[in-house]
């Protein structure tokens, strides 16, 4: 009986270690001021041909210009302009960061009409430059574009949420989750 409660004792120690390591990195990020954030868009569209759907998250700090994101991308309308030019439905696999920006400015239509819009990155916004693979490719970009991730709506101008962007195809509307460090 001792030798059960010993072991059991035991095990809920090492639970206790194991909970605390993993604790430890979250500690440091927030110490850090790291960002961490989420997001699923269904459709960024806007400008005359294409749109993407677009899933991801990552950290990043707008201090220091750390960033780590990545995640999905799908072309489900071919897009013929811009940074992403030659991108036919049902192409695309993955994207991630090549550099966190400071600021851009966007259109989310790409109408000579519609206002440039100057965007920061802050605790609650990430302007990326971003590398987005088809299949195919292996680890070549095929692609390399700016984008935008808020919570907020990013063109107020423009009616509905749009709180994405991916450069040269347009805005959309997306869920997204934003943690900043205490």
């Amino acid at each position: 009986m001792l030798k059960r409660s010993r072991r059991k004792q035991l095990w809920a120690l090492v639970a206790l270690a194991v909970t605390a390591l993993t604790l430890v990195p979250s500690a440091l990020a927030a110490g850090h001021g790291h960002t961490g954030f989420g997001f699923n868009a269904r459709e960024i569209s806007g400008f005359p041909t294409g749109a993407v759907t677009l899933t991801g998250g990552g950290s990043y700090d707008p201090a220091t210009g750390f960033v780590h994101s990545a995640g999905g991308f799908r072309c489900t309308s071919g897009v013929a302009q811009g940074k992403l030019a030659g991108c036919q439905e049902g192409q695309g696999v993955r994207w991630d960061t090549a550099e966190l920006l400071r600021e851009t400015s966007f259109k989310c239509t790409g109408q000579a009409s519609e206002t440039l819009k100057p965007i920061a990155t802050d605790e609650s916004t990430a302007v990326l430059l971003a590398d987005f693979y088809r299949a195919g490719d292996g680890n070549d970009e095929s692609f390399t574009a700016q984008m935008i991730v808020s919570p907020r709506d990013i063109a107020p101008d423009i009616e509905g949420m749009q709180n994405v962007w991916i450069q040269g195809v347009g805005c959309g509307s997306a869920t997204v989750h934003f943690s900043s460090a205490p």
